[in-house]
């Protein structure tokens, strides 16, 4: 049965006299408007024709305008449907906290699913990864990260074994909270940002398309000591997910 609620009609007056860009000036109000929570998941909005009679703007301003939503991942276009508002976003800022603590800050209801931890002696490759010695003990283990309902990442973590918490303590806890318990201080990280296209398993594991965009995050956790205390290898969902970071003149 078709939607039979009305679509949202931007209620702005465009300045032709700025130098703010007229699309700018309709879809910033949007994005605001999607991000604070007023405009929830699946709202749908005016379609291009609609909105540019009424806003007395151009067919391909109006255009543009639903575009930029479109390329945040704020919304998505139907063919038969029209622009509907996407599932939630998360925005996450670039600091040294776990996912689950920057999750729950921002006022999203979370989960964690534990694929599988096992405790092993480190390779060679794990060694090098954690600066250990070929045979300590360490654990591998592989999270699904759910943020209200949808997954969010996987997340897979390389730790040595006297300090990796335990898997039933990963279901219910963020790792840096976990480790923070122990008297074991996450104090600095390096980091890797990057972008793939999702294997099959992994887009099915995210409820995506397969080679669906994936961020991907590779991160070097030190202890106050300069002890290495995680290596993680982690992906996001392109579609929900963003990292901020502020940015600082010399």
């Amino acid at each position: 049965m078709p939607d039979s609620t009305p679509p949202f009609a931007l209620d702005i007056t465009i300045d032709r006299e700025s130098k703010t860009p007229l699309h700018t000036q309709i879809s910033e109000p949007l994005a605001a408007l999607i991000l604070d929570g007023t405009l929830p998941a699946g709202s749908r909005l005016e379609d291009e024709l609609s909105m540019a009679k009424r806003l007395k703007v151009s067919r391909p301003t109006a255009r543009q305008a639903l575009q930029h939503l479109v390329d945040r991942g704020l919304v998505k276009r139907r063919r038969g449907v029209g622009t509907i508002v996407s599932p939630m976003h998360v925005h996450r800022p670039m600091q040294l906290t776990s996912l689950l603590s920057d999750l729950s800050a921002a006022g999203h209801t979370t989960s964690t699913s534990v694929l599988d931890y096992v405790e092993h002696e480190a390779d060679a490759e794990a060694a090098e990864h954690l600066e250990v010695e070929e045979g300590t003990a360490v654990v591998t283990c592989t999270r699904i990260r759910c943020a209200d309902g949808e997954p969010i990442a996987v997340l897979s973590n390389l730790m040595p074994a006297a300090i990796a918490p335990t898997r039933e303590e990963l279901e219910a806890g963020g790792l840096y909270d976990l480790l923070r318990a122990q008297d074991v201080i996450p104090t600095t990280a390096k980091q890797i940002i990057g972008a793939r296209n999702a294997t099959a398993r992994e887009a099915d594991l995210l409820h995506e398309r397969r080679r669906a965009a994936l961020m991907t995050a590779t991160r070097i956790t030190y202890d106050q000591s300069g002890r290495i205390i995680e290596y993680g290898q982690h992906i996001y969902r392109a579609s929900r997910y963003t990292f901020e970071t502020s940015l600082f003149s010399s």
